[in-house]
């Protein structure tokens, strides 16, 4: 089984968002589980895109409440670990796709790259290590490319 971790703000604008309802729908029509902070913005709507394609999501949550968790979310985990969580969402993917993001986002991939994960960026961080793509199925595609 494939994990691909979404990854992005919070407070996510409508195009991120909307990317990431794609990324997610992908991620399930590809069978893989998706792994997100489970929390609203990027990770509400990539789960939702996943749970439209009848797809498994996994939130790991910041906080120690489950209900903290968004609606799609198929299994919430709550780690009580704060930002620290970003680390655990990283380790349990076998590959990042990050979508806009601030320095929780640039955590993420941070992590992922120093644990040599794939990395594929949709309108992020451009830095050395991060495959930019053009469009949700472009970032999915790469990623699933990056495992095989």
């Amino acid at each position: 089984m494939i994990y691909v971790a979404v990854v992005g703000p919070g407070n996510a604008q409508a195009a991120h968002e909307s990317a990431a309802e794609e990324v997610g729908r992908l991620i399930a029509e590809r069978r893989a589980i998706l792994v997100c902070g489970g929390l609203g913005g990027v990770m509400e709507a990539a789960c939702r895109g996943a749970r439209a394609a009848e797809g498994v999501t996994v939130g790991l949550l910041a906080g120690t409440e489950r209900d903290d968790a968004n609606a799609y979310v198929s299994v919430a985990l709550p780690t009580g670990l704060g930002q620290a969580r970003n680390s655990v969402v990283v380790r349990s993917a076998d590959a990042v796709i990050a979508i806009g993001g601030g320095y929780g986002t640039l955590s993420e991939i941070a992590l992922a790259l120093r644990r040599g994960k794939p990395v594929i960026g949709l309108d992020t961080w451009d830095i050395d290590g991060v495959q930019l793509a053009d469009g949700a199925e472009a970032a999915v595609r790469a990623a699933f490319d990056a495992l095989a």
